[in-house]
């Protein structure tokens, strides 16, 4: 994951500005057909996304809480191909404005970005105080998007779990942690809910309690030491035990918006999940259920 160098931000708008404002005549041939922005439908949303650790920076200023990818690339720089950290990055934080511009300079109308979640309650849970600051950032920041007419699609979680909770009680090992991430949660709709309209749970949850929790390739590096040379961990249950909890708390976010803020915010809520096709290597059943168990996995969110 390289957090310097080459904005991959811009490289999302630089694809979509293409699709926006290409009107080039080109050749039709068997792998090349021409398009544009009106061959798409009216309503359709031209975006770009990113994350909050990989874009932001300001990792320690303003009164931002660390999480455990602060942690982990710090402990364990060799697992990082780089050896980068997100301490600065993008530096989004400090230069929203300008990369907002140049989200309207090439067509965009929407873009997805995370909160991070310590960011605006540094110890990750009421008990600890809500952090003003990280809270005029996000209202900052949401505001000049609309100021530019792009939609806000924002992300709750994305891999940066405050690291005071795996600190007190492991985080996502434990059930501790749908309560705090549902007060959270709660934090958010209101206070950017009347405003934002489209919600995403978590990013890539499977993604992440099996590269937390199993292979030890992301933050908090958990796993069996014959799986990746990790110093805590259970490869054959902890990804499973966290997939559980992160299930619990999606489930548990999107009952509380759909019962408490959606009737009058109007607004949507879902998931975002990586996904991967797997087919039998062999025509055995075993072979067959092994698919069928892979495609559950990263489909069945």
């Amino acid at each position: 994951m390289a957090l310097r160098g080459a904005s991959f931000l811009f490289l999302l708008l630089a694809l979509a500005g293409f699709l926006a404002f290409s009107e080039a005549t080109v050749k039709p041939t068997p792998y090349v057909q021409p398009f544009n922005k009106s061959s798409f439908p009216v309503d359709f949303v031209f975006g770009a996304g990113t994350a909050a650790y990989q874009s932001e920076g300001g990792a320690f200023i303003d009164g931002k809480g660390p999480n455990i990818w602060d942690t982990f690339t710090r402990q364990h720089p060799e697992k990082i191909w780089d050896r980068s950290n997100g301490d600065i990055a993008e530096d989004f934080y400090h230069r929203y404005k300008e990369d907002i511009k140049l989200m309207r300079k090439v067509g965009l109308n929407s873009f997805r970005f995370s909160i991070s979640w310590s960011r605006i309650l540094p110890k990750g849970k009421l008990s600890g105080g809500v952090n003003p600051l990280g809270v005029k950032y996000y209202n900052d920041l949401i505001n000049e998007l609309l100021s530019n007419g792009i939609k806000p699609f924002v992300t709750l979680f994305h891999f940066d779990t405050p690291q005071a909770l795996e600190n007190e009680y492991s985080s996502w090992l434990n059930p501790k942690i749908v309560k705090d991430y549902s007060d959270y949660a709660d934090l958010c709709f209101k206070t950017f809910g009347d405003r934002v309209k489209f919600w995403v749970t978590m990013n890539e949850p499977n993604g992440f309690s099996m590269n937390g929790y199993g292979t030890g390739t992301f933050a908090p590096g958990r796993c069996s030491n014959y799986v990746g040379n990790c110093t805590v961990g259970n490869s054959a249950t902890e990804p499973y035990i966290a997939a559980h909890h992160l299930l619990l708390a999606h489930a548990t976010a999107v009952k509380l918006y759909r019962e408490k803020y959606q009737p009058y915010q109007k607004g949507k809520i879902g998931i975002t999940i990586v996904t991967h096709w797997f087919e039998p290597k062999t025509k055995t059943a075993a072979s067959q259920r092994a698919a069928s168990r892979a495609l559950d996995f990263f489909f069945g969110w």
